[in-house]
């Protein structure tokens, strides 16, 4: 028996994420048996949880498999950390972190999901009132350098059992498979065959269901894309609130989730709509709400949504001395730094905004109120708490990060022919 694969989607070798159980197993025997395949470059990577006694024999036993085969394999070990959400999602987070460094450029991930994988998923989706999710697993799509393929979505899992026994294959149980306490595994032994006694094609019906809400979600996503364009500004940060407001209600729904992904953030919270319209969208335009979630933050302000990470302030009582010649650590994970290095005549005090600070800005012979600087240059509240200030041993403001100069730093810097830079911890991660 052989299995019926879809044709190879896109250029690129490919990488087998290899559990070592049965449907990653049957996978690694059907692609190593493929010319095509072999012609393109096949290699297979296990990632080690160490969540159980036995995963380092695991990993012996894929590494067996793949000498059989003649498929090189890597074993990457992982420590999962839990967040909030439960072992399970912090082990598959850690998996997909380790696969997408792993992954090459034009690279093809490849996983063993078939389709009673696929109708659990639909299934499980549907249970935390999911929309677009509810077209579950896509059989390829962007993932990281390269693409994510899943050939057997289309297979059910019965189909891979009879290949795996007609070949003699050898596979690694996982006794947590068989463990109720996770969602997916109650609906593997419990919903899923009930469903089946009395529909026997349930698995398919919930998989068919999956393709066609996918095809709709793909017609939609191109509306979306197109509506987002409108109610955008030149920032792909910022929405403008009063455009929004004039799209109705599903489609504002809409447009803030595509914008929010579009920007790698994480989902809204399921009741997060209605607060963002009542809290944000529905606010007085000079007020300067703010919606968390998830460690990222939505801000309005001048009648625009801004999104990002969410970024503590500086500490109003830090200070500290730096001569220039390394760059300083803040308390906020920035840097601050001078390119090319140089030595201040005398160390400058760094510290947090205290309020009323004023200074001389290049070309003006008067003092500046450093807030109203910092109005005009459009540098919204939350960045202005995050903004490290430098003085002189006097007191003397010289600069508000590297966004604002006085006459007498700038002066300084250009004579020693260097920079200050304010490194942000959200520039570093972008790049």
């Amino acid at each position: 028996m052989a299995l019926t694969l879809p044709p190879l989607p896109v250029e690129g070798p490919l990488l087998l994420a290899y559990s070592g159980g049965l449907d990653s197993t049957v996978l690694l025997h059907a692609l190593a048996a493929d010319p095509a395949v072999r012609a393109r470059g096949l290699r297979a990577l296990h990632v080690d949880h160490g969540l159980h006694p036995g995963s380092a024999a695991w990993g012996e036993a894929c590494a067996d498999n793949g000498r059989m085969l003649d498929v090189p394999l890597s074993i990457v070990r992982v420590e999962v950390r839990p967040d909030g959400d439960g072992p399970e999602a912090a082990a598959r987070r850690a998996r997909h972190a380790a696969f997408a460094q792993a992954l090459q450029p034009g690279e093809l991930l490849v996983t063993a999901h078939h389709r009673d994988d696929q109708a659990e998923t639909v299934l499980l989706r549907l249970l935390r009132g999911a929309g677009d999710g509810l077209a579950a697993m896509r059989p390829l799509r962007p993932f990281a350098a390269g693409w994510l393929w899943r050939p057997l979505l289309g297979l059910p899992r019965e189909a891979l059992v009879s290949y795996a026994r007609e070949h003699g294959l050898h596979w690694v149980e996982d006794p947590s498979n068989a463990s109720d306490r996770h969602d997916r595994n109650f609906l593997r032994h419990h919903v899923l065959p009930r469903l089946q006694e009395r529909w026997p094609q349930a698995d398919a019906a919930l998989a068919r269901s999956a393709a066609l809400l996918a095809t709709q979600a793909d017609l939609l996503a191109g509306e979306d894309a197109r509506r987002l364009a409108q109610v955008q500004g030149v920032d792909p940060q910022a929405l403008s609130v009063h455009l929004l407001m004039a799209e109705p209600p599903a489609w504002r729904a809409r447009l803030l989730r595509a914008w929010l992904a579009g920007q790698g953030l994480p989902p809204l919270p399921t009741d997060a709509i209605g607060t963002i319209e009542r809290e944000l969208l529905a606010a007085r335009p000079d007020a300067s709400a703010c919606f968390e979630w998830s460690g990222a933050v939505i801000h309005r302000w001048r009648d625009l949504l801004h999104a990002g990470p969410a970024r503590a302030p500086l500490p109003a009582d830090w200070s500290a001395e730096w001569t220039g010649e390394a760059p300083l650590a803040l308390p906020t994970g920035d840097t601050l730094a001078l390119d090319p290095p140089r030595r201040f005549e005398a160390p400058l005090r760094v510290h947090a905004r205290q309020g009323g600070e004023r200074l001389v800005l290049p070309g003006r012979a008067h003092h500046t109120e450093l807030k109203h600087a910092l109005q005009d240059l459009g540098i919204p509240p939350w960045e202005r708490a995050c903004l490290p200030l430098l003085s002189a041993p006097d007191g003397t403001l010289l600069a508000a990060a590297d966004l604002l100069l006085s006459a007498p730093l700038a002066d300084w810097l250009a004579r020693h022919a260097t920079r200050l830079r304010w490194a942000r911890t959200v520039d570093r991660a972008e790049a």
